[in-house]
């Protein structure tokens, strides 16, 4: 599994959009960013000034949300979808698509379970578990439904 550091997982999101800025041929992944960058009007000063913000520390405690986190799950979730995997995945985002209407609201949805599954798995030092994360989707669901 490739696990890119804080920097490099940031200086994908600042060279895809310099390069798209300068119409480059994007790669596989970078056309994935590009697409999630774009979702996102409101990072594009960020992805203007690699100096400034490749390094910054954003602070949950201070009401801070990290642009960079939220796009890289925003890609996680792209590239779960485009396998399937977990396997079961892309059913139940068609599901929550059509009860939101909006395939970015769907994500976001998504997005707020996936966190959960990283957090616990993160706390209990394991292995992410699809079944906290399908869980998490399904509760959703449910509370859609009714």
């Amino acid at each position: 599994m490739f696990k890119p550091s804080r920097e490099q997982a940031r200086q994908l999101f600042f060279d895809t959009w310099r390069k798209y800025r300068q119409r480059e041929i994007l790669s596989g992944i970078e056309t994935i960013a590009l697409e999630v960058i774009l979702l996102h009007p409101e990072y594009h000063h960020i992805l203007d000034d690699a100096e400034r913000y490749l390094d910054k520390d954003y602070l949950p405690e201070m009401g801070d949300i990290n642009p960079f986190l939220h796009m890289s799950m925003h890609v996680a979730i792209k590239e779960q979808l485009s396998i399937n995997q977990p396997i079961g995945i892309c059913e139940r985002f068609a599901r929550l698509q059509k009860n939101s209407g909006d395939e970015h609201a769907a994500a976001h949805q998504m997005m707020e379970c996936l966190a959960e599954m990283i957090w616990q798995a993160q706390r209990t030092q394991s292995a992410p578990d699809a079944t906290i994360y399908f869980e998490c989707l399904d509760r959703r669901l449910n509370s859609i439904s009714q």
